[in-house]
């Protein structure tokens, strides 16, 4: 297993769309279209340009977890773009706790001292995995910030980063 930043390859770009519409629409059925998320198809001006970045998991050259971080302003990132295969989830591979790690240590590296994201609001698994990484459920008012996201039925987390 390899966790690296997104670089301009159309077999990962492909594959990114897998595991997203995968875990989006076959998985919890959300019914969210690829269209809906352009940021997908410009990785590298939508994450990377903006002081963020995009990860890969990659094992054995194919893309099966994705994990991205968008600033939206000096202080506060947005967690996006977070999936996993379900094969991945949980021992022994724990590929969630790997690309969040790897999320976290940029983040802070990079002074970000809030990071704020939302998750399908029937996505129970999710709102255990971020609640035990200390996030916060947070109202819209308190969000404070404007970002795009696809569900409208959201749940919406922060986190404060010391």
């Amino acid at each position: 297993m390899q966790i690296q930043s997104y670089q301009p390859n159309p077999q990962h770009l492909a594959e990114i769309v897998d595991v997203i519409n995968y875990c989006q629409n076959l998985e919890a059925h959300l019914n969210i279209k690829m269209a809906e998320q352009a940021d997908i198809f410009d990785i590298q001006n939508y994450y990377q340009a903006r002081g963020g970045d995009f990860w890969l998991a990659l094992d054995a050259d194919h893309v099966v977890g994705t994990i991205a971080l968008l600033p939206v302003d000096a202080h506060t990132a947005v967690l996006k773009k977070f999936f996993t295969y379900p094969k991945y989830r949980g021992e022994p591979v724990r590929l969630g706790q790997q690309l969040y790690q790897q999320f976290l240590a940029f983040a802070t590296t990079h002074g970000f001292s809030r990071i704020v994201l939302d998750t399908p609001e029937g996505e129970h698994r999710s709102h255990r995995f971020y609640e035990r990484q200390g996030f916060r459920q947070i109202t819209a008012e308190q969000l404070g910030v404007r970002y795009a996201y696809p569900d409208r039925e959201s749940r919406l987390y922060e986190l404060r980063v010391n």
